[in-house]
């Protein structure tokens, strides 16, 4: 899913305002400043991931993936919100694959977006009943509930897209036609669309650990690496976020090549001890490895992400 890769990235960095636009953009923020992500929120988000598990495998193309698409709009019209399709066909290294798209707008006072992402596939090729309850599916159920909490608070400065993708995970290898193909097609989509520029992209993926360590890979937007940290601290979680020393190949990484700020976080040491990964991409990717004190502090950082894009 993820690889140490050597492509040169040059993304576009976010420039701050003056102090008159800073002002005005703290006197706005009430939607940020109101949303709280509580540890109702947290039990919710993986009560959510828990279901979203017992629907089986998701992998993309398949007719299991297809519901599991379905599943997600229904959530979204739940929390009060327009969910959105956008299915589609490409080549894959297995041919021809469907893909969908689920993604809602919690429209805001300007058009400018911050796209919030998860990726909703899984793996192929794991196992008969793979689930991928943190690799996929703890940033999905923590969207969800991201969805509720900001579709409850007053309308959003900028507009939030809520974003689910499909078909990140490769087939062989990642390449042009195998792997992040969801994040691919929006980025490509956002990036001809002058009417509505995007301010950010925050990816989550593997947040649910219950030994919670994410980081920020070496490929992401500089702007949005700092605005991470220094939300980490503003909700008083700065041990559970770190700077990673590899580049990843992840969601963000479409977005980047079009030039639009992106930022991944994620956790990368998912195993049975500290330091290993023994746990990615394989049978033990199940929900009793997770907990809703890791969904909790990640959601936090979110809310704390948006305020401070605020000013930026």
């Amino acid at each position: 899913m993820r690889s140490r890769n050597n492509k040169n990235v040059h993304p576009r960095r976010l420039s701050r305002r003056g102090c008159t636009f800073l002002f005005a953009s703290l006197m706005t923020t009430g939607y940020v400043m109101a949303a709280e992500f509580t540890a109702e929120n947290a039990e919710n988000a993986l009560a959510t991931v828990a279901e979203l598990c017992e629907r089986g495998p998701r992998d993309a193309g398949t007719v299991e993936a297809g519901y599991a698409a379905q599943w997600i709009a229904q959530k979204l019209r739940a929390a009060g919100l327009r969910a959105k399709a956008d299915t589609w066909r490409e080549a894959t290294p297995r041919g021809m694959t469907t893909f969908s798209n689920i993604f809602a707008d919690i429209p805001g006072e300007m058009p400018d977006l911050i796209i919030l992402g998860s990726h909703y596939d899984t793996k192929s090729g794991i196992a008969p009943d793979f689930t991928g309850a943190n690799d996929g599916g703890s940033s999905t159920g923590l969207l969800l509930e991201l969805a509720k909490v900001l579709k409850q608070a007053p309308p959003p400065k900028y507009t939030v897209r809520l974003a689910f993708f499909d078909g990140e995970e490769c087939i062989e290898s990642y390449r042009i036609n195998d792997g992040l193909h969801g994040s691919r097609r929006m980025a490509e989509q956002v990036a001809g669309d002058t009417n509505t520029p995007v301010r950010a992209v925050i990816i989550l993926d593997m947040v649910g650990d219950r030994d919670l360590n994410l980081i920020i890979p070496r490929n992401v937007s500089p702007p949005l690496a700092k605005v991470a940290l220094d939300a980490a601290q503003d909700v008083g979680h700065a041990s559970a976020l770190s700077i990673g020393r590899l580049k990843m190949v992840d969601d963000h990484w479409p977005f980047l090549d079009w030039g639009i700020p992106a930022i991944v976080l994620i956790d990368f040491e998912y195993g049975s001890a500290s330091g290993k990964n023994d746990y990615w991409h394989t049978p033990e990717d199940t929900v009793d490895k997770l907990s809703a004190e890791s969904l909790g502090i990640t959601g936090r950082l979110v809310l704390a992400m948006l305020r401070r894009l605020d000013t930026l």
